[in-house]
């Protein structure tokens, strides 16, 4: 199975949810040989419980999985920001998730983001798997924390953009970390535009459904990491289409319908 562990739904969480621009990268995702991803949204993204409405009422639900009518299971996750700097990702079931972001809704402005400790206090009230994004992200200080704090964390993103960026510094001071805290490192492309899809991917021996599936094969390392020869070009054609269609929107252009035509009935 072909999962991805941080992908996002929206082109930028300051954008309004459109669903057409949604099942157009899911439709992306698919096309880019993925059979799973967590969708990882800013916790503090424009019409975040819009996005997991829209998603519920089309797709059916199989054990912890959202199935989309093209086959694609969608993990329910989440991105959080916290205070000392750096994006904390939670996956889980759909009713945990919409419910942790509601209870965050009074630390989803900059100045006001929880600390790390506070934040895993939380998230230790619900069934959730939780990591560090993109760890040595400037401007991200949580490996910086005491060691203590560090144990709480389940796994690590080996993040396809960073990757793409550096791979030797990315890939040795993640894999410092996880073995310094015994946890997994998977990866995450960070998609918010789909060129990006496929840029690295983790890949299990076994399907699974649950998260207490995903958990077993994880902490068993059942599964290896593929980077794509063509992650630098992804990622940078990504981040350039992006920019562009963020700038289009701001104009008062349809950047969905510029970007979708053809490929959405």
């Amino acid at each position: 199975m072909r999962l991805d562990f941080h992908t996002h739904g929206k082109l930028a969480k300051k954008l309004p949810f459109s669903t057409v621009y949604t099942d157009w990268l899911f439709e992306e995702a698919k096309r880019a040989g993925l059979d799973a991803l967590c969708l990882t949204e800013h916790f503090n993204t424009l019409q975040f419980s819009e996005l997991y409405g829209y998603l519920a009422s089309t797709s059916r639900r199989t054990g912890d999985v959202l199935v989309l009518e093209n086959g694609l299971h969608v993990f329910p996750g989440m991105e959080t920001d916290v205070a000392e700097g750096g994006h904390i990702l939670c996956i889980g079931t759909l009713e945990a998730v919409l419910e942790l972001n509601q209870r965050l809704e009074p630390y989803k402005e900059k100045g006001h983001f929880l600390p790390f400790a506070a934040l895993m206090d939380l998230f230790e009230q619900y069934p959730v798997l939780v990591g560090c994004a993109h760890p040595y992200r400037a401007p991200g200080h949580v490996p910086e924390l005491p060691v203590e704090q560090l144990n709480r964390l389940d796994f690590l993103d080996l993040n396809g953009k960073d990757m793409a960026l550096n791979r030797t510094r990315t890939e040795q001071l993640t894999y410092d970390l996880g073995n310094r805290l015994e946890i997994p490192v998977v990866s995450g492309s960070d998609t918010h535009q789909a060129a990006q899809y496929g840029c690295i991917a983790t890949v299990f021996e076994q399907d699974f459904v649950t998260m207490e599936r995903m958990i077993e094969e994880m902490q068993a390392r059942r599964y290896h990491i593929e980077l794509s020869d063509s992650a630098a070009l992804q990622v940078r054609t990504a981040g350039l289409l992006k920019k562009s269609l963020k700038a289009i929107h701001a104009l008062g252009g349809d950047y969905v319908s510029i970007l979708t035509k053809g490929d959405i009935a």
